[in-house]
């Protein structure tokens, strides 16, 4: 299998034809002229998938509920521990500083 899944024999036919059809002054510039159009398609289809990666990646970072852990953390994907403004937030019991609790009264 060659170029575009054409075989060797294949190629060679349509570059004779092409030669034929139009001769060996036209053929160089045809070949420049699609050239310049594989690369400009090329660079293109680059920029999108870069342009579309970046947003993604972006957006995955913006929406993230957790903050980035390292990949050594043992605790990756697992809740945050309880802390004590948690357990006071369920426990119903009232807050340690005494201008909260002098302000609930």
């Amino acid at each position: 299998m060659g170029f575009f899944g054409i075989g060797t024999g294949e190629i060679l036919l349509i570059l004779v034809v092409a030669l034929i059809i139009w001769g060996p002054r036209r053929l160089p510039e045809i070949a420049r002229t699609m050239g310049k159009a594989v690369r400009t398609l090329r660079k293109a289809t680059f920029d999108l998938t870069t342009a579309v990666t970046k947003e993604m990646d972006l957006e995955e970072n913006t929406h993230s509920p957790h903050p980035p852990r390292k990949p050594d953390d043992r605790t990756a994907g697992e809740p945050p521990s309880n802390t004590k403004k948690t357990q006071t937030r369920h426990s119903g019991a009232k807050p340690e500083n005494p201008g909260e609790a002098s302000a609930v009264k």
